[in-house]
């Protein structure tokens, strides 16, 4: 394992240093893949060491470089020290390499990668992300489906490392469009069809009715009145509320199984309803509520009445807002589960929201407001289907399902499957994932339909069609090979090429889990299998002698180990 290496190289250089190894593990790195055939496996950048110094006194980095470089000897792992551009490299006898690295990723299976100096010493954490979040009684939008897969990497990759996650789904579940929706359903709703179809017609209702109200000033009243009666407990319309919201929860669930994600709470804006009344009592008691003309309540962020600074937290009836309920879910979570660390998934369009919510709670005295940090990402553009223009996230995954079904057929080597509708179903997550996760989250992108099934180049279909090869190549030779293998059958470069970038993972894997984006892992398993589809062209297992055939079969099997290693934390099922 890298991390072996890594310790290796620490520790000769801290004897010349005199600094302590750990202080040097994370300036020492894998050498990405280049088209370079030799090239060294690790790299110390000098300028690293000199961070403390001012750039003033900073001697010649390339003298220092060389300086440092004579210092140091080969050994039984490093077979050879040379300079770069600021950079001392290593390079790792060759046999160790290949014996090291392939023991490595077999005996630790799931966890290659994670075992990692880098992350030694790393506090276990409470860990709360809050993700998907759907408005009730409307129909899963596209626009939810980046949260949901967003959060779902983010949790895998947290629980991962350790943490003990706890996953919410934090529903719309409250405020006006309730209103809406229950006068609305009194004048045109049909119990048959909700019972039948209720997420798509509670959709038909609330569009009536929405039309109605904006031509129709009593609808709008009414409405008003049917929220007011919720926020006062009214029991027939709690009912009401209540029976849109299990419909709605059953027909999400049914998609989330589709996506292969769990949570741990269902919790709603509904269920704060009352604690953000005593949010309202709690800053009033604190001083920091202002009572506006309109007879609305706010909270001052500037300090000094500047209007842009200012957050509504009540309306003028006394009903809740969206922020005040935010604030009361907050506090509740930090009482339930005394989190270190609590992380919102939601589009960068709710940047602000977050910003004044934690910084409400920031003036309350909560200092553990600044463990909630808010992971912001950019809009789909284009994501519709033949249906029409109202992308309903159902609607994209059948769509996906068909036309995977519609490519499997009609390529010749697609095998006989039991289940060719799972099957298509997990191809076409797989695209629809990698090309949402192959850009910075905040980033907006164009879905293309056309990019997401290439079955070639940087899709998600490469990467299950890569695993499913290799996973084919395992059942047509068995396991019977996985005692010892001879380290001296896989000296080609493209398999030394496989070993210096498996060497690499735990460093991609630190890098994601710094900045939370999935990205770095996206790349490192497309470089990882168009590096398999080389060696699996070249380096044949089949009419190979049994020891060069054996050898071959374990590195394909370690490839395979860590694509789907990558595969599952990033949602997808290999």
């Amino acid at each position: 394992m890298a991390c072996g290496f890594r310790r290796s190289i620490a520790s000769q250089l801290s004897r010349v240093l005199d600094l302590p190894p750990e202080n040097l593990i994370k300036s020492i790195s894998a050498v990405p893949i280049s088209r370079k055939e030799e090239v060294a496996d690790f790299q110390l950048s000098v300028d690293s060491l000199l961070e403390n110094n001012n750039d003033h006194s900073r001697p010649d980095i390339q003298i220092q470089a060389m300086r440092l470089a004579e210092k140091l000897k080969c050994d039984t792992v490093v077979s050879e020290i040379s300079t770069g551009q600021g950079t001392v490299n290593f390079k790792i006898n060759r046999e160790l390499l290949t014996k090291t690295v392939l023991q490595q990723v077999i005996e630790d299976g799931s966890k290659y990668g994670l075992k990692s100096e880098l992350f030694s010493g790393l506090p276990k954490k409470r860990i709360v992300v809050e993700f998907s979040s759907p408005n009730v009684a409307k129909k899963f939008h596209v626009g939810h489906l980046r949260s949901t897969i967003i959060g779902n990497f983010i949790a895998n990759l947290k629980e991962a490392l350790g943490h003990q996650v706890t996953r919410i789904n934090y529903l719309g579940d409250w405020g006006m469009q309730f209103g809406l929706l229950g006068t609305g359903f009194q004048l045109f709703g049909y119990e048959e069809k909700l019972q039948s179809s209720p997420l798509q017609h509670l959709f038909e209702v609330y569009v009536q009715v929405n039309k109605e109200a904006a031509d129709d000033k009593n609808v709008a009243k009414s409405a008003h009145e049917f929220f007011q009666r919720l926020e006062l407990g009214d029991m027939q319309a709690l009912a009401l509320w209540q029976k849109f919201r299990d419909l709605s929860i059953d027909e999400y669930m049914r998609i989330y199984q589709r996506l292969g994600v769990h949570f741990d709470e269902y919790s709603g804006e509904s269920f704060y309803r009352e604690k953000s009344q005593e949010v309202l009592k709690l800053l009033d008691s604190k001083g920091l509520l202002q009572k506006t003309l309109k007879g609305t309540a706010v909270v001052d962020l500037s300090g000094n009445g500047d209007p842009s600074s200012v957050c509504t937290v009540m309306r003028s009836d006394g009903t809740s807002l969206y922020a005040t309920r935010d604030l009361a879910a907050a506090i509740d979570r930090m009482e339930k589960y005394n989190f270190d660390k609590m992380i919102y998934v939601t589009d960068k369009g709710q940047k602000k929201h977050f910003q004044q919510v934690f910084q409400i709670l920031q003036i309350m005295g909560y200092d553990w407001a600044e463990r909630c940090q808010h992971v912001p990402f950019g809009v789909v553009q284009g994501m519709k289907t033949r249906r029409g223009d109202v992308t309903f996230l159902e609607d994209v995954l059948n769509e996906i399902r068909l036309r995977m079904l519609q490519n499997m057929a009609s390529i010749k080597t697609t095998k006989e499957l039991e289940n060719p509708e799972e099957t298509a179903e997990q191809v076409g997550l797989a695209a629809l994932i990698i090309q949402d996760f192959r850009g910075f989250l905040l980033s907006d992108y164009q879905f293309s339909w056309d990019r997401v099934f290439q079955s070639r180049g940087d899709t998600g279909v490469f990467l299950q069609y890569t695993h499913a090869r290799l996973h084919s190549l395992e059942e047509t030779f068995g396991c019977g090979y996985l005692n010892d293998f001879n380290t001296a059958c896989l000296q080609e470069p493209q398999s030394v090429s496989i070993l210096q970038h498996l060497l690499r993972f735990d460093e991609v894997l630190y890098r994601s889990s710094q900045d939370l984006q999935p990205r770095h892992i996206v790349s490192y398993l497309l470089t990882l299998s168009h590096l398999a589809a080389v060696a699996h062209r070249t380096l044949h297992v089949r009419n190979s002698p049994p020891e060069v055939a054996g050898a071959r079969l374990h590195l394909f099997r370690a490839v395979r180990s860590v694509l789907a290693n990558g595969m599952k934390l990033l949602g997808i099922t290999p």
